[in-house]
């Protein structure tokens, strides 16, 4: 636990399993010179990049192919921990790739004629966890 913050430093592995419980986070990019969060469902990736699902035409799929980007998972309502990734954003163009990740990647919450895979590597990630007895959105972790 850090000194007097209530919250632990999570490793990458524990990072990579709470990454793995969750079906959403946000994705924050740059959007006119401004950052810019998107609510978005993602999976992991053979544990080296979170992968999300968008259209071919959408203002999120040019905003972040080969930009850094920062993306945040949590459970803060019933766990308390937020984990952080940041790295560098690129669509997925190997037709194989995009084949495979049909399968087994994010489904689409609004399907569009033309989809395609944006992989964010995961260069760095953190995550803290809650600790100790404070009450989070009702929920008292001190147990």
């Amino acid at each position: 636990m850090d000194a007097n913050d209530g919250f632990r430093r999570l490793d990458r592995r524990e990072c990579l399993g709470l990454l793995a419980t969750v079906p959403m986070g946000r994705i924050v990019y740059t959007r006119q010179a401004l950052p810019a969060v998107l609510p978005v469902n993602f999976c992991l990736d053979l544990d080296v990049a979170v992968v999300v699902r968008t259209s071919e035409s959408s203002e999120l799929a040019s905003a972040i192919d080969g930009a850094v980007v920062a993306f945040e998972a949590d459970a803060a309502a019933d766990a308390g921990w937020s984990v952080v990734v940041l790295g560098p954003a690129t669509l997925v163009t190997d037709p194989a790739e995009h084949a495979r990740l049909l399968r087994t990647g994010p489904r689409s919450w609004a399907p569009a004629p033309r989809e395609v895979f944006a992989r964010i590597t995961l260069e760095m990630i953190t995550g803290r966890e809650l600790m100790g007895g404070r009450t989070l959105y009702g929920v008292d972790h001190s147990s």
